[in-house]
């Protein structure tokens, strides 16, 4: 044994809440030689006892999900932890808390998403509302029942969108365009290495696929494009484990519907998200797990009721002489045929990465907290005064084509043209600029070109050049 796997192991515990369902038990850890501890936080005012008992069993790593009705208090626990590991960390499990949190994440990188528009301000999202083309999609954003569908609506006119927000009570508003679907896609990532894909299929005439609303499941022929979409949704996210919802349009395309740490899977998932973090944590004591590409269509064959009590499923590796060859040569349709055993060379499963800074801190993203409603028959918003015009804007942020954004940067000011938004754009790349104007203009300051007469201009043509974009003022 070296020296690197004599180095003392962290001190790991796993993160329990009454009342929530356990994703993970000491068992998914197998072979892991210390002993585990485990915490369980007991809601309403807990939260300075669990600190302390975090401290007392000195845990170095507390593994587990989130739910998103203790999400911002779990935010508060991991400040007074600052030397814990939480897995996933806070900012992983952002997109746990709501649909809304999912729609903000997948904005700042660039993730293909049905067109969104959130409106905290009622006034605002009703004249939105009248004005918009349907069918459109109206879901429950925040909290603990979200799934199933059962808070997923389409309408099909102005009048049916605001009887069911007003019936519904649904705070903010959250509308999506309605995209035709063919199907989804539930991806499950370890490490950015997608271990399980399955499509699930709306009932004929239906349009949720959801299984409990009567959709149908398969595991074959799930398209490489779209799990390298999923890699790159995990990635964003420094996920050690990830699923996400792919929707495939009726047009060829692909959407983000869903994402999160949270999720439904077979134990020996868990079983390899266990041996995937022991291997994280262990300096190289415990071996990366081998989970080949498309083992989900060699498993599926066997009945889900045996599925669900199967445990510690291991793979060999590659070589042409063992039992798996046939499966591991087996050609996937892609651009160009390749073998199974070429692809998983390509979908590797990796470390993530360890943060000290918040990506998504509370004081700027707890919308549901800084905008709650005063009353339920006002519908008024508190703080409404604070709330920027951005909060509803954002939803055109990600619509902001690098054309568009060539053409802003290259004519709003004076000795600032072509050549100049050319190199700013392949310096810093649309979407970094685009965060710029939205989060913190004062940065362009460190655009080359850039000086302080210039910024007051681009701040000033900004609202105007979103709002063109939008249709709520004319172009010049």
């Amino acid at each position: 044994m070296g020296k690197k796997s004599k180095k003392k192991l962290p001190k790991i515990g796993l993160l329990y809440l009454d009342y929530v369902l356990r994703f993970f038990d000491k068992s998914n850890f197998k072979g892991w030689p210390d002993k585990i501890e485990t915490v369980t936080y007991h809601w309403k005012n807990d939260k300075e006892r669990f600190i302390k008992e975090v401290k007392r069993k000195k845990i170095d790593i507390l593994i587990g999900n989130i739910p998103a009705t203790a999400y911002e208090t779990f935010r508060e626990i991991a400040r007074e932890l600052p030397k814990v590991q939480f897995v996933p960390s806070l900012d992983t499990q952002f997109s746990n808390k709501s649909k809304e949190n999912v729609t903000r994440f997948c904005w700042k990188y660039d993730i293909p998403v049905p067109k969104t528009s959130i409106f905290y301000n009622r006034k605002k999202g009703f004249d939105f509302i009248k004005k918009t083309k349907y069918p459109k999609i109206i879901k429950k954003s925040y909290g603990p029942s979200n799934y199933g569908g059962y808070f997923v609506h389409k309408v099909d006119s102005a009048s049916e969108a605001k009887n069911l927000i007003e019936t519904k009570k649904y705070h903010p508003i959250y509308i999506q365009d309605f995209v035709p679907m063919a199907a989804d896609v539930r991806v499950m990532l370890i490490g950015h290495k997608p271990v399980c894909a399955f499509w699930r299929r709306p009932p004929e005439g239906e349009w949720l696929t959801n299984t409990s609303q009567g959709g149908s499941m398969d595991y074959t022929n799930v398209p490489v494009e779209l799990l390298e979409l999923a890699v790159k949704v995990s990635k964003a996210a420094n996920a050690e484990y990830w699923a996400c919802d792919i929707a495939v349009g009726v047009d060829g395309k692909y959407r983000i519907l869903e994402c999160a740490t949270a999720f439904a899977a077979f134990p020996y998932i868990r079983d390899w998200i266990g041996q995937y973090l022991m291997w994280k944590f262990s300096n190289g004591r415990f071996r990366k797990p081998n989970i080949p590409l498309f083992n989900w269509e060699e498993l599926s064959k066997i009945d889900s009721s045996l599925l669900r009590t199967m445990r510690y499923i291991t793979f060999g590796k590659y070589s042409p002489s063992f039992d798996g060859e046939y499966f591991m040569n087996k050609a996937v349709a892609t651009d160009e045929e390749k073998s199974i055993f070429e692809l998983d060379a390509r979908f590797e499963m990796l470390a993530t990465e360890d943060r000290k800074e918040e990506e998504w801190p509370s004081e700027k993203w707890n919308y549901q907290d800084k905008y709650r409603l005063k009353s339920i028959k006002s519908m008024k918003v508190q703080n409404e005064k604070d709330l920027k015009d951005s909060d509803e804007s954002a939803l055109n942020i990600k619509d902001i084509s690098y054309e568009d954004l060539f053409g802003f940067l290259s004519s709003i000011t004076k000795g600032f043209g072509k050549k100049k938004a050319q190199n700013a754009l392949e310096v810093c790349g649309r979407e970094k600029i685009i965060d710029m104007f939205e989060n913190d203009p004062k940065s362009l300051l460190d655009i080359k070109g850039i000086n302080k007469k210039n910024l007051k201009e681009f701040i000033n043509g900004w609202s105007t050049f979103k709002q063109v974009l939008k249709g709520e003022a004319p172009s010049n």
